[in-house]
């Protein structure tokens, strides 16, 4: 029945590729025919070639694919995450533990205790109750992470940057020494708190970065360096052996995956920056759109509605990427925020049953903020040889009261190029031309507040979620992560003269003589 739904969906596209997607505009009600509002975003797609066949071909495809049951068995705390045997339990972070099934309350329990030790920390760091070694507050907090215990904190701390009236936030992941001596040189080491966010305190990159914040904190300070860090992780006992306190560990469990970890103390330095009631309105916002999506009937559905645009955009229309536009300068890390939610999540080639998959499934995501990417890779998007559908984001107020006439010039940035995307121009000069019929959607929300990005970033895990379904992958392990560096650790030894390279390959090999030898 499901391969059924596929070929009517391409059958339908084969039939209306050519269709101008303006002409769909000929029915006056087709705005409100395919836009739906949840959790305090709106969500526009009538800038598609979906047409009522296609949208109700869809709904099918949802349904088919147990769409709903698998909804709930991840709400339900059962084990969906089959290949690691785990539950998948990041919306417990904001949610209301009487809402969950009874497999999640002892998760739930130990995390509601880490969130209140969050808050006491926290408030405690803002107040100066929690102070340096010399008892001044502290002015500055570095999260050192990579993968979602940065990008998440990091993409947030700035979206959410007019609410910020604590100490400044600074992140570092590369392993690049670059990036951990540019962050450094600029603070003072007698003011700064370290928060140190890995899961396992394996993680290479983390550890030889949080080794080097280490060693700067006991250059800079006379006595025990241990008020001046942090732990985020499980592993309890490699924290402490990098000198952390036990009561200044925050813990979650394995059930929650890093890309979908910012809800609890991967937030911490979030928290910290942003005071604990605007945390608090972040959670309250996702867990919005958790109940959106758990109780919206379909065609109302933003997850769901959002996911079905994908489906049919990656495997009816066959576009290998998409784009993601947002219009709004704070959420300039969204781009590669959901490029790890979608590609880590959903870049996966084999099915939940361990059988090679035969469709195509995460498409490649990228992006900028629009304005600039105006200037940069617009041209492409309007007259190059393959179709990216855009995702456009914006907010319908700024922060910036005084600079009102700046936001109107984004929005109408925004919707200009939406729609000049769509209809195109055919001008006789073949050079300026463009073709039009380039889909697009919009999301849009009254303004940018914590409320509204916590629903935001909500939305998008349970479309990644949506499609995930849809292609019967397992959208919480990411086994692909570990391969190189696994190879990494073993090539580190080799990078010192006389090594025998017969094992490697010759090329890695004679990159390998070419580094040594310069």
């Amino acid at each position: 029945m499901k391969q059924q739904v596929w070929n009517s969906l391409i059958a339908n596209n084969s039939k209306n590729r050519k269709r101008a997607i303006s002409t769909l505009f000929e029915d006056k009600t087709r705005f409100k025919k395919f836009s739906a509002e949840g959790a305090g975003l709106f969500f526009d797609f009538s800038k598609t070639n979906i047409d009522l066949e296609a949208k109700n071909l869809l709904f099918q495809l949802i349904e088919q694919s147990n769409v709903r049951n698998k909804r709930k068995e991840m709400f339900s705390g059962e084990i969906i995450n089959k290949s690691e045997k785990r539950a998948v339990l990041h919306f417990a972070l904001r949610s209301n533990s009487e809402t969950l099934g009874e497999e999640c309350q002892d998760s739930v329990q130990g995390i509601s205790t880490t969130r209140i030790r969050m808050e006491q920390f926290a408030s405690n760091v803002r107040s100066g109750k929690v102070a340096t070694i010399e008892n001044d507050k502290f002015t500055d907090v570095v999260n050192i992470g990579i993968g979602g215990s940065d990008l998440g904190p990091k993409m947030v701390a700035l979206a959410l940057a007019p609410y910020h009236d604590g100490p400044k936030c600074h992140f570092v992941s590369n392993i690049d020494s670059a990036d951990i001596a540019d962050t450094l040189k600029h603070l003072n080491p007698k003011t700064t708190l370290v928060i140190i966010a890995s899961k396992t305190f394996t993680t290479i990159e983390t550890i030889t970065n949080a080794q080097a914040a280490i060693l700067w904190l006991k250059r800079g300070i006379t006595g025990d360096i241990g008020q001046h860090l942090v732990g985020v992780s499980s592993a309890l006992i490699e924290a402490t052996k990098m000198g952390i306190a036990t009561d200044r560990i925050f813990s979650f469990p394995d059930s929650i995956g890093g890309r979908y970890s910012i809800w609890g103390p991967i937030g911490l330095s979030v928290m910290i920056a942003i005071g604990v009631d605007n945390f608090l309105d972040f959670l309250s916002g996702a867990e919005e759109m958790d109940d959106h999506f758990l109780y919206a009937e379909p065609n109302q559905n933003l997850p769901m509605l959002l996911g079905m645009v994908g489906l049919w955009h990656r495997n009816v229309c066959e576009y290998s990427t998409r784009a993601i536009l947002p219009y709004e300068h704070r959420l300039s890390y969204l781009p590669a925020y959901l490029q790890q939610l979608d590609m880590e999540s959903n870049g996966k080639s084999t099915s939940m049953d361990g059988n090679i998959l035969i469709g195509e499934t995460a498409p490649i995501v990228w992006g900028a903020i629009g304005t600039n990417g105006q200037h940069a890779f617009f041209q492409m998007l309007h007259q190059g040889t393959s179709v990216v559908p855009c995702e456009f984001l914006v907010g319908a107020a700024g922060h910036e009261s005084d600079l009102e006439h700046q936001h109107q010039l984004l929005i109408t940035n925004c919707l200009a190029q939406s729609e000049s995307l769509m209809v195109g121009d055919q001008n006789k000069k073949l050079a300026k031309s463009f073709p039009g019929n380039r889909p697009s959607t919009t999301i849009l929300y009254p303004k940018l507040t914590p409320k509204v990005l916590g629903a935001l970033i909500a939305l998008y895990e349970h479309r990644t979620f949506v499609e995930g379904s849809v292609w019967n992958v397992n959208s919480f392990d990411q086994w692909g992560v570990e391969l190189g560096k696994k190879m990494a650790k073993e090539l580190l030894p080799m990078l010192k003269p006389e090594t025998n390279f017969d094992t490697l390959n010759g090329s890695t090999a004679g990159l390998l003589q070419k580094i040594l030898g310069y």
